[in-house]
């Protein structure tokens, strides 16, 4: 893959009805869905790649900004060194590998790699 490190690549939403979450874009904005088994759904056709994870839980500032870096340990630990700290630790998923952090601030981010 030719995704440069540290840019934006993904934003994944949590929406407790995937079927009527994925209606909805359909109709109104005509997005694509690639669903991952039954709790998620990813979408295309939308200027930026994403998806949306099905939760139970109330949703409170849903979106999580997804970067790209070909190396996970090297930016994980260059985010601890930064100021920021890990909520999610390195995890596998159907394409790759992902973490989450936090920022000073408090908003949660995640990094992906499919290395």
């Amino acid at each position: 893959m030719n995704i440069p490190d540290n840019h934006i690549n993904y934003v994944e939403f949590k929406a407790k009805d995937l079927e009527k979450v994925k209606a909805f874009y359909r109709k109104a904005f005509n997005w694509a869905f690639t669903d991952y088994g039954p709790t998620y759904t990813a979408f295309s056709e939308s200027g930026l790649e994403g998806g949306f994870e099905q939760s139970d839980d109330t949703v409170v500032n849903g979106a999580l900004v997804v970067l790209y870096h070909q190396d996970l340990t090297a930016i994980k630990a260059k985010i601890i060194e930064s100021g920021g700290s890990i909520s999610v630790d390195i995890f596998s998923f159907p394409g790759g590998r992902r973490f989450h952090f936090l920022d000073p601030a408090g908003n949660e981010l995640a990094v992906w790699s499919d290395k």
